[in-house]
């Protein structure tokens, strides 16, 4: 976390049951299906009554889709958004000229129905890759958006960005900041082609906390190495990803900056923010049916600890076990030892929930049965100690199935 020299504590962070994207004071949403899938809602946005201060962090895939670029140009002029608009079932990404091309006619179109600048709408498109866009559909679509600051509004605009989820993911907390309320909340859409790195990923955060865009990516960039850059489903990073934070400034705090004695407090809000839609989107991964958490502690600095959580969690046959309930730990003790982390090989401890495994390396004795019952469990956590310095970190994941195989597959039929 980032710290100042006068900030020692951290407000109390309360989640809000049932907020959602539109929680936050200035925001709205909505979605509908406009036809480029056949059945389900496909075409989502959320609007700021005024321009909002905006930050982004995209894939590190160095194939990009198009409208990464136009939002990044977006972004780059003012370092504010007041709408975004986002389709699923058609990525636009490796469509060449054709598809910078409709990037940019779904921001204009979009800017022209909401009578703002063109630089001011963000573009993000999730689903098959290498296709045309549909582009009547899109516009028509596009022309009958009508955002609210209702739940329902903001339940169809989590259910327009979905691809193969299972799940919609959506999440919110509020904080006070020099005595005001400052609420944030997030709808995020993610199921394959997970890797630490972002993902096949898309997370859309808003907040009405003051703050300049220069201070938002400070924080967003720190977060998201804790958050989104420690999942992963299946190894792959794809062309599309990207996490966009808009803040209203309609809270009323005094500017938000590193040197402001409640930034540790809205840094740890968007942690917890983006956290938990991380954690949805691991444990929404194609075909799973566990949520895998690795922590490791003991490491020697957090980067390392960081990295040998997500070798453990990438590691298919670490998923595999999970999946089969099979307390296996000679995979998890391989993955530490290849993840490229300074390691003593002869004092590693490792525990699968309050069942110990290793002590210093060597097995410890435990009930294979009550292993298999915790394993059996939605949520399975595994815990390493490394006993080489003080780093800690944490990485997720999720099981590896067969249906894993059976949808992707067929994705394209």
């Amino acid at each position: 976390m980032l710290t100042t020299e006068n900030e020692t504590s951290i407000n109390e962070i309360t989640k809000i049951k049932n907020g959602t994207i539109v929680t936050p004071a200035g925001f709205k949403a909505g979605g509908l299906h406009s036809g480029v899938k056949r059945k389900r809602k496909d075409l989502g946005i959320v609007t700021c009554d005024t321009p909002a201060k905006a930050a982004a962090v995209y894939t590190l895939n160095v194939i990009q889709a198009a409208p990464l670029k136009i939002t990044k140009e977006s972004l780059a002029q003012e370092g504010k958004i007041q709408a975004v608009v986002v389709n699923s079932g058609n990525a636009n990404a490796c469509t060449g000229k054709q598809g910078e091309d409709d990037a940019y006619t779904m921001r204009k179109v979009t800017a022209n129905k909401f009578s703002i600048p063109e630089h001011y709408v963000a573009i993000a498109s999730t689903g098959i890759i290498g296709l045309e866009m549909p582009m009547e559909k899109i516009i028509s679509g596009i022309e009958q958006l009508a955002p609210e600051a209702t739940t329902k509004s903001a339940e169809n605009f989590n259910e327009a960005i979905l691809t193969t989820d299972v799940v919609t993911k959506s999440t919110c907390y509020a904080t006070m900041i020099n005595g005001k309320k400052v609420t944030m909340a997030g709808a995020a859409k993610g199921s394959g082609m997970i890797k630490p790195n972002m993902a096949t990923m898309l997370a859309f955060i808003t907040t009405d906390a003051v703050i300049e865009s220069d201070m938002l990516q400070l924080a967003l960039k720190e977060v998201t190495d804790k958050t989104f850059n420690c999942i992963t489903v299946d190894g792959d990073t794809s062309t599309n990803d990207m996490v966009l934070v808009l803040a209203s400034e309609k809270a009323n705090n005094e500017p938000l900056s590193p040197s402001h004695p409640e930034w540790n407090t809205f840094v740890e809000l968007l942690k917890t923010t983006c956290e938990d839609l991380a954690k949805m989107i691991a444990k929404d991964g194609e075909g799973a049916t566990k949520l895998i958490e690795v922590e490791v502690n003991g490491a020697f600095n957090d980067s390392e600890a960081v990295q040998v959580a997500k070798s453990v969690v990438g590691s298919s046959l670490v998923k595999t076990a999970v999946y089969g309930s099979d307390a296996n730990w000679g995979r998890i003790i391989a993955a530490v030892g290849y993840s490229g982390a300074t390691v003593h090989p002869d004092k590693i401890d490792a525990a699968i929930g309050p069942i110990q495994l290793l002590k210093n390396s060597q097995p410890v004795h435990y009930s294979e049965e009550e292993a298999t019952e915790y394993l059996q469990t939605d949520v399975v956590k595994i815990t390493i100690d490394l006993h080489v310095g003080s780093g800690f970190g944490k990485a997720w994941g999720c099981d590896l199935t067969y249906d894993y195989v059976r949808i992707n597959a067929s994705y394209r039929s």
